[in-house]
């Protein structure tokens, strides 16, 4: 989309919290990113699964703390997180999860080697994934990125990672961490170009999650 002076660039995308309004945007951009930062549309029959993990209960349970980036065609991107992870996870435990359980069934007599892609996310509703002990011992905030395409290369991932890791440090949280897919090699540099580094845990098989982490204060 060109700019309204006629040049050709891209108009200027604005940072700002999410508002409830925002959530289908949110779900789409998660579903879109979904393929080691492809779309992951042709993998999914309910197109809302990977935004009920990895997008929404961010926004809907801690919007103060959930930015998005938008422009003139509308939410491209986001960047989620919360300052304590274990926490978090026993916060979804009460108020996300049941609700999605009694929607998804548990495929958990299917072997893993045979589910599709929804069941697999099904799984993870039923029995969440959690990052190593080491990894939230360590770096105990942890935080989601997504931009569309049409987003990308513009420096809004790194104003929008530097938005929320100012928010973060004026709480007093300077220890966070991610997880990459280790087949995405844009976003494994993105987050090395911008401070995180692996790390580990140490002794454990390399998995399809690469660990990063940074301390601010360091």
């Amino acid at each position: 989309m060109s700019a309204p002076d006629g040049s050709g660039a891209p108009a200027a995308a604005a940072i700002r919290q999410v508002r409830p309004r925002d959530l289908d945007a949110l779900y789409a951009i998660s579903l879109a990113t979904g393929d080691s930062g492809g779309d992951a549309a042709h993998l999914y029959e309910d197109p809302r699964l990977m935004g009920h993990i990895y997008a929404a209960p961010y926004a809907v349970l801690a919007p103060e703390m959930a930015l998005v980036a938008e422009d003139e065609d509308g939410v491209g991107g986001y960047v989620l997180g919360v300052f304590d992870t274990l926490e978090w996870a026993d916060r979804l435990e009460r108020e996300w999860w049941p609700h999605l359980r009694a929607r998804y069934p548990d495929p958990g007599d299917v072997p893993p080697g045979r589910r599709t892609p929804d069941q697999r996310r099904a799984a993870m509703i039923h029995r969440p994934e959690t990052p190593p002990a080491e990894v939230v011992a360590r770096f105990p905030a942890h935080i989601h990125m997504n931009l569309l395409p049409r987003l990308q290369g513009r420096g809004l991932g790194t104003r929008l990672l530097e938005t929320w890791l100012d928010k973060a440090r004026t709480n007093s949280v300077t220890r966070i961490h991610v997880g990459v897919n280790r087949g995405n090699a844009n976003a494994v540099r993105f987050w090395r170009s911008r401070g995180f580094r692996e790390i580990g845990p140490q002794g454990m098989p390399e998995g399809r999650t690469l660990w990063m982490g940074m301390d601010r204060a360091a």
